[in-house]
């Protein structure tokens, strides 16, 4: 196999490369399809696959690492099985490695769409701290299927979260042994906060759609509340999340920006 189909999309510009035929890359193949000089460019992999009767999203991180889940990930594999005939109803469900995700795809294009995901608990496991470049930071563990750390310092505003350095994050390895996301949060104000992301496997990205889930629970726990719907301001736009009855929904947009071949041959790493 010389060269394989592959789209590219993004939810609020955590971007991924969408892979619909059958080819399986290799960690080494999935670094060098996400590197942003050599390769195509993404932060992740979004590999189409069918598991169980039911659509899996066989999601890869840029690293060539395998993660549970991913929210933007789910909005735009949501899209493009919508918009490609892949199902042939608005409502669906999605498989993930956290587990089945039902799905809400409206007003969808071939190119554009805004997506609702049914994300499951917001589950609270305790509290714990990071260093960030000279950044301190203490949060909550959330568990969204994923492991994070969301971490609303007081004071913050939009203005100065744009400003900090926020570096490779050293984290409790004894309480998060499978690496963690470490979002950086502004308080609750209006019904809106503002995050910052950095993923494992990754690095610092434009967006994190599990993440802003652990990013509404923890800022409504700092303002006192249980459950509400919280606005996330993100730097590659903002979704709305809602926190009710031990559930929670993330809604947001997908973009489908290019589809296309790409010769394997080209890849650096493609033998790993």
């Amino acid at each position: 196999m010389n060269s394989i189909a592959f789209a590219k999309g993004h939810g609020t510009e955590n971007d991924f490369l969408i892979l619909p035929g059958s080819f399986d890359p290799t960690p080494a193949q999935v670094r060098a399809l996400c590197d942003r000089r050599a390769g195509l460019g993404a932060d992740g992999v979004l590999r189409v696959d069918r598991r169980d009767g039911r659509w899996f999203m066989d999601y890869r991180n840029a690293d060539g690492s395998i993660a549970e889940m991913c929210g933007n990930g789910v909005r735009v594999f949501a899209h493009w099985l919508r918009s490609r005939g892949l199902v042939d109803e608005d409502h669906f469900t999605v498989g993930t490695r956290a587990g089945d995700r039902q799905v809400v795809v409206e007003g969808w294009t071939a190119t554009a769409a805004s997506v609702t995901v049914d994300m499951g608990p917001a589950e609270v496991t305790g509290v714990s701290t990071a260093h960030l470049a000279s950044l301190q930071v203490a949060g909550l563990g959330v568990n969204m299927g994923n492991p994070h750390l969301a971490c609303v310092l007081p004071g913050l505003d939009a203005a100065r979260l744009q400003a900090l350095d926020l570096g490779e994050p050293d984290f409790d390895r004894d309480f998060f042994p499978d690496g963690v996301n470490v979002e950086i949060i502004t308080p609750l104000v209006d019904g809106h906060v503002h995050m910052r992301v950095h993923e494992r496997g990754v690095g610092e990205t434009r967006s994190c759609g599990t993440g802003t889930v652990a990013a509404a629970r923890a800022a409504l726990a700092d303002a006192g509340l249980a459950e509400g719907t919280v606005t996330v301001h993100i730097p590659g736009g903002e979704v709305v999340v809602e926190i009710l009855n031990g559930a929670s929904t993330l809604t947001g947009p997908s973009r489908i920006i290019a589809t296309g071949e790409v010769d394997l041959q080209g890849l650096s790493g493609r033998e790993g």
